[in-house]
């Protein structure tokens, strides 16, 4: 009798297989090892399914620690807070926060610094980054940076924020054709940061499209060993539409200009917004990526970290959709485990706007791209607040820092409070 293991090996062979074309219309799983020609035509594997006993795998124990929470003011909300991690005998956490108006959506205006020297026990006062507030142009637009992910940059010993720009026509008016992938750069010896660059991108993508109103907030990059940076990135292919392709670009890095070398997939689905704020993790020599879309989530993987197997959409082990749509997840690797930080629906939350709270831990199973039902933990609760903009600093190979910015419920319970940054670390037991 066929074990269900083998039953399951065989379901996911005879997806692979050359004569599943409809499967693989761009032919990028037929290609022989070593070829690099990227995706033009990067359709969804949406048949993929996930077995209870797919793969046997090392399900990883977590222990979750709260950590001391920052609070925002009576005009801004602090959102988009993420952190990086300076080593040294006593590691310095920084973590940058965007100025944001209660009122209506997308309000950012400047950037501003916490830091800790004591693992988020404490946290200074923020303050203001000077050279990464908001600012009007001579043409009348005010432009703000934003969406930022600070991450150390080991080769260069820098700390390298990666984000995008948001662009206020008359200072009201959000333009989004005219979004940039933005960065800048800190030096750790001083504690000052640099000025808000930009990335100079191809004009054209593989398929000859126009590259507009590319960017990369809310995104999650991997440094490679030779300071390389592989950065994923999101644009439209053209002017007309608001529906994104994401991209994972190779950059070059010396400590100071972020440079393009090459980029491979370009995955996209036509519905709606398409697929955008990729997020890119390394695990146990592969490279995955998941991927926002309005009406669901999409994950894929690949050996080089910048080509990609065809897209599926996220599901549990058990087969089920896992629910998350139209909000960011990013990756999260400790112990001997790839882990998703994620929303979703389905968890008694319908009055919670998008279902983004609460904020949800699963270890995800390296072979059939599935979360574990079984190891799904809440990190953050649910309290009448959205948690949709979260963020993960790698601290060593057992801890990781999961940073989220509230966005309080305009009818809620909590109305008229000072919204939260809340700060979780997740801990592999050994």
């Amino acid at each position: 009798m066929l074990t269900r293991q083998w039953i399951s090996f065989c379901f996911a062979v005879l997806m692979l297989a050359p004569n599943a074309g409809a499967q693989d219309p761009s032919g990028i799983l037929q290609q022989p090892v070593g070829v690099k020609k990227p995706s033009v035509d990067h359709q969804p594997l949406l048949t993929w399914g996930c077995a209870e006993e797919a793969l046997p795998f090392a399900k990883v124990a977590l222990r979750i620690e709260m950590l001391t929470p920052i609070k925002g003011t009576e005009r801004w909300d602090w959102w988009q807070a993420r952190t990086a991690q300076v080593p040294g005998e006593e590691p310095l956490w920084v973590t940058t926060m965007s100025e944001t108006g209660k009122k209506v959506s997308h309000d950012f205006h400047d950037i501003y610094q916490t830091v800790s020297r004591d693992g988020g026990e404490n946290w200074s006062e923020p303050t203001i980054i000077p050279s990464l507030k908001r600012a009007k142009q001579d043409d009348g637009f005010e432009v703000a940076i934003g969406d930022l992910t600070p991450t150390w940059h080991a080769k260069t010993e820098v700390v390298l924020t990666t984000g995008k720009t948001f662009n206020f026509e008359g200072g009201e008016r959000e333009i989004f054709t005219r979004e940039k992938v933005s960065y800048a750069v800190m030096n750790p010896e001083s504690g000052e940061w640099g000025p808000m660059k930009f990335l100079v991108m191809p004009d054209k993508d593989h398929s000859g499209k126009i590259i507009v109103a590319a960017n990369a907030g809310n995104h999650q990059r991997v440094d490679l060993h030779n300071g390389d940076i592989l950065l994923p990135v999101r644009y439209q292919r053209g002017a007309e539409r608001r529906n994104y392709t994401s991209v994972v670009v190779r950059c070059g890095f010396d400590g100071e200009t972020l440079t393009y070398k090459e980029h491979g997939s370009e995955l996209n689905i036509p519905q709606d917004r398409g697929l955008y704020e990729p997020s890119l993790t390394e695990f146990d020599g592969k490279y995955f990526l998941t991927l926002r879309a309005d009406q669901s989530a999409f994950v894929t993987k690949g050996v080089d970290g910048i080509n990609f197997e065809p897209i599926r959409e996220w599901k549990f082990d058990d087969g089920t959709l896992l629910g998350s749509y139209n909000t960011q997840q990013h990756w999260l690797t400790v112990g001997d485990g790839l882990f998703l930080v994620y929303t979703r629906k389905g968890a008694d939350n319908d009055h919670v706007f998008r279902h983004r709270a609460p904020l949800f831990i699963g270890q995800v199973h390296p072979e059939t791209l599935c979360v574990i039902r079984a190891t799904e933990r809440i990190l953050i609760p649910e309290n009448h607040a959205t948690l949709g903009n979260s963020g993960v600093c790698r601290l060593n190979d057992h801890e990781s820092l999961v940073s989220c910015g509230e966005g309080l419920m305009r009818l809620g319970k909590r109305k008229g409070e000072l919204n939260k940054v809340h700060f979780v670390k997740v801990v592999a037991e050994k």
